[in-house]
């Protein structure tokens, strides 16, 4: 046994006192720098995707198809093999919640590719809860523990809700039969926003991520069922696919493009197959791999870029801000969260826990005069230049949007069976409102379909009937 800094120890079991039953003494350093560790040995917990499981394995380009729309390096040859690591989670429990919670789950996959890491960062779901980044924090502390009681509040939940109807879609979904998923390994994923990708020419369309999931049913779940299936070398899989929007069809498209909380339907913008990503060695340590393991829409690679989705822009400041308050200002620089691609040059220098060599002799600043080789490249990585309107500059209001017609289609999607479901989950849920939060509710769905309010307001009859009676002598 040693020292954190391989100095041998005499005894890691005993304190040095004075005497058999004497204090301790302050020279004691071991028993010192063990107990000063252990108050710092944990990490806040991420505000939101606490509670999750990962695994590492490899990317492989099954077709060139994205080729002529994206010029990044990590797609642009069939076979080409890129290593990744992929985080799964639930997103608004905390980290002592159980993996069946009735939520939606993180899919969030990094790229260790030879142009940087590349983050897909996303949802097992193709719609977001708000269409403005100004709305997310409010609609999560509508979801958390009651800042008073300290306790779930079903009243807050829908209270929100019901005064958001743009929510009314993922609700759609997480009160159906997905939002308790089959285990991490039989979700699909979705990159949550738009991208923009740009070829070799120059040329941009916009474009959103899918991911498949390649795995049969199987009864297992979540965590346990992930790490088990690669102990057993039975590796899961996903396929990668892309839809692709033109800028001429986004500009007259029926509705905001760019608006996470609608889908590009696939009879009009279809999937169109990138490659496959399989999962194949568990981690070595969970807290050096997966607790430490940080993501951020904002790392792309040339040839993948920012669109005016509003949720992204948001996404992209707040992921970084959030992993440099959780791990510390270096967080890039623990090992799983660095690229493959060394030496890096950046002219960010020093700071807490600074773990490199903090790149040696080399200048802070550019340009200079000592470092001729390293320099950037505007003609070869800027981004791609985008003709933006003279207009005006305003919060423009983005609530009256239609929050109806996609729900409209996805409730008529469900068979009679799944819709059963639908309206009894909510009515759970429901029973523990206040009535006039529930009836507001109700009045919200039945702008969707009649069907939809008529269901759970009788699945909410039903069992407020059964409370009472169960109460009766």
């Amino acid at each position: 046994m040693t020292t954190v800094l391989a100095n041998p120890v005499g005894s890691v079991t005993n304190s040095l006192t004075v005497d058999k039953y004497g204090p301790i003494l302050l020279q004691d350093v071991n028993l010192l720098e063990e107990l000063a560790r252990f108050d710092r040995e944990r990490i806040p917990e991420r505000v939101v995707h606490a509670k999750g499981s990962g695994a590492f394995g490899e990317f492989v380009v099954t077709s060139k198809n994205i080729t002529k729309y994206c010029k990044a390096d990590l797609f642009n040859e069939v076979g080409k093999v890129t290593p990744v690591a992929v985080r799964f989670s639930t997103v608004i429990k905390e980290r002592g919640s159980t993996d069946t919670e009735r939520d939606l789950r993180g899919f969030a996959t990094k790229f260790y590719t030879r142009e940087g890491n590349y983050d897909l960062v996303g949802l097992d779901v193709p719609v977001f809860f708000v269409r403005d980044p100004f709305m997310f924090p409010k609609f999560i502390h509508s979801q958390k523990k009651n800042p008073q009681t300290g306790l779930f509040d079903y009243n807050s939940r829908w209270d929100f809700i019901s005064l958001r109807p743009e929510t009314l879609h993922v609700i759609t979904i997480i009160y159906g039969d997905r939002g308790i998923p089959n285990g991490f390994r039989h979700m699909n994923g979705f990159g949550t926003n738009t991208f923009k990708l740009v070829n070799s020419k120059g040329k941009c369309v916009y474009n959103k991520f899918h991911w498949r999931t390649n795995q049969v049913t199987d009864p297992d779940y979540a965590a346990h069922d992930l790490y088990d299936a690669i102990e057993r070398k039975k590796y899961p899989s996903w396929t990668l696919y892309i839809q692709v929007m033109s800028f001429d069809e986004a500009d007259k498209w029926e509705f905001n493009p760019f608006d996470d909380t609608k889908i590009w339907p696939e009879t009009d913008f279809p999937l169109i197959e990138v490659g496959r990503l399989t999962l194949k060695r568990n981690q070595k340590n969970f807290f050096a791999e997966i607790e430490q393991l940080a993501f951020s829409p904002a790392n792309l690679v040339p040839g993948i870029e920012f669109s005016p989705d509003k949720i992204l822009n948001g996404r992209i400041v707040a992921y970084s801000d959030a992993q440099r308050h959780r791990i510390g200002a270096n967080f890039d620089l623990i090992p799983v969260n660095q690229p493959m691609v060394q030496p890096v040059h950046p002219t960010i220098r020093d700071g807490p826990m600074n773990t490199s060599m903090n790149e040696g002799s080399m200048p802070n600043y550019y340009p200079n005069s000592f470092e001729l080789n390293i320099r950037d490249h505007p003609k070869k990585y800027n981004e791609s230049r985008q003709y933006v309107k003279t207009t005006d500059i305003d919060r423009f209001v983005s609530d009256d949007e239609d929050n109806y017609t996609q729900v409209n289609q996805l409730y008529l999607s469900y068979s009679a069976d799944e819709r059963k479901r639908l309206h009894k989950n909510i009515a759970n849920d429901l029973y523990f409102c206040y009535d006039f939060i529930a009836n507001r509710v109700i009045a919200e769905l039945r702008l969707v379909h009649e069907d939809y309010a008529n269901g759970v307001y009788n699945e909410l009859k039903s069992i407020r009937n059964s409370k009472v009676e169960s109460k009766a002598p």
